[in-house]
């Protein structure tokens, strides 16, 4: 089982952060206040897009498509009440191209969604588990650590706040 990391460290005084990937790469994250990088819930939007985009363009490659451009576009709807959760996301491929096989495109399509997308899947799975946790250091050296949350699956994070 592969593991995937992230680190996001506070960077100022308002909302923003810088996100380290695992793989070294920064992403700087802000509230719409700062307006110095993406808002967090447009990341998932982008991890869709992205995701389904490298499977799609890899298999039209693959069966030797003529792609001449190509791009992926995502809409989600979130909910008006906190935690504004994700009801929907909308996902079109546009493929530009002479000569395309329409069966092709939408084969690569299907198989992302059913079989690749890593992200894809895990939004639609309703199977992941979040747990919170936290850590407080002092400058003397004392730590506590303690267990918070776990929520999913098929668990409102709205419900668990009611218990």
């Amino acid at each position: 089982m592969a593991t995937k990391t992230a680190l996001v460290r506070l960077t100022g005084e308002g909302l923003r952060f810088d996100a380290t990937v695992g793989s070294g790469h920064t992403i700087v994250l802000d509230s719409g206040d700062g307006d110095a990088g993406a808002r967090p819930a447009e990341l998932v939007g982008a991890a869709l897009a992205g995701c389904t985009a490298m499977d799609v363009i890899s298999i039209l490659r693959k069966k030797r498509q003529p792609v001449d451009a190509y791009e992926v576009r995502v809409s989600g709807e979130q909910m008006d009440e906190h935690p504004h959760a994700f009801t929907r996301f909308d996902v079109v491929h546009v493929v530009d191209g002479t000569g395309l096989d329409v069966e092709a495109v939408r084969r690569a399509i299907e198989l992302s969604a059913t079989r690749y997308c890593s992200v894809g899947s895990t939004l639609a799975s309703g199977v992941v588990e979040i747990h919170h946790a936290y850590l407080v250091r002092e400058p003397g050296g004392d730590e506590r650590y303690g267990e918070v949350l776990v929520v999913g699956p098929d668990v409102a994070p709205a419900a668990l706040a009611a218990r």
